[in-house]
């Protein structure tokens, strides 16, 4: 059984050109699939998480969520089905869509903690989120908390283009959630088997 996570990559409001780090990456890293949606101009919330759930439970393999900007704001709604699928999410510059009346759709913002490892990444002068507010949802989303200084959007405006920071802290997530893959199929696996030695082994 193959139990290495999924990465699935979930743009922001207007999507993630080809020159954003979120676009190299899904070029880059083996087997990356990414959300699409039918309308990247005018959101919707129901659409847009619809899409990302179906993504998410179109494979049982675990899954690690890679979002940007308003793609978090998608992934923090996700029902518990989909949710429950998830074994780690790096959440960059998440979108503030009570303060943007394009993005009001996705108001209120959930605030309960996540059932998964996730790390947020913000930065101390993103014009479209405070970080503050970043703050809250960390704390909300019991969130690592890592901040950028004056890193406006973390996006190829502000000059990022691979983001070797942030591929590290995917490969984190990605060898975290190796680990509990591996610990859950060997909980599936019957003793018996376990002693013949067909259990996945451990790192």
């Amino acid at each position: 059984m193959n139990t290495h996570p999924r990465i699935v990559i979930v743009p922001g409001w207007r999507n993630s050109g080809p020159a954003h780090w979120q676009s190299l990456w899904a070029r880059q890293l083996p087997g990356a699939e990414r959300v699409e949606q039918d309308d990247w101009l005018v959101p919707h919330r129901d659409a847009w998480v619809g899409a990302l759930e179906e993504l998410v439970l179109a494979d049982s393999r675990p899954v690690v969520l890679v979002a940007h900007s308003l793609g978090c704001i998608a992934a923090v709604h996700m029902g518990e089905q989909a949710a429950s699928r998830v074994r780690g999410a790096l959440l960059v510059a998440p979108a503030d869509p009570e303060r943007r009346a394009q993005l009001s759709d996705f108001a209120p913002v959930p605030y309960a903690p996540l059932p998964y490892r996730s790390v947020l990444v913000a930065s101390s002068n993103d014009p479209f989120c405070p970080i503050r507010r970043a703050g809250a949802y960390a704390r909300a989303w019991g969130s690592e908390l890592v901040r950028l200084q004056n890193a406006g959007h973390i996006n190829v405006e502000s000059g990022f283009g691979a983001w070797p920071l942030g591929l590290a802290l995917l490969q984190s997530l990605l060898d975290d959630a190796s680990w509990s893959a591996q610990q859950s199929v060997a909980a599936r696996t019957p003793p018996d088997a376990r002693q013949a030695g067909l259990a996945p082994l451990a790192r």
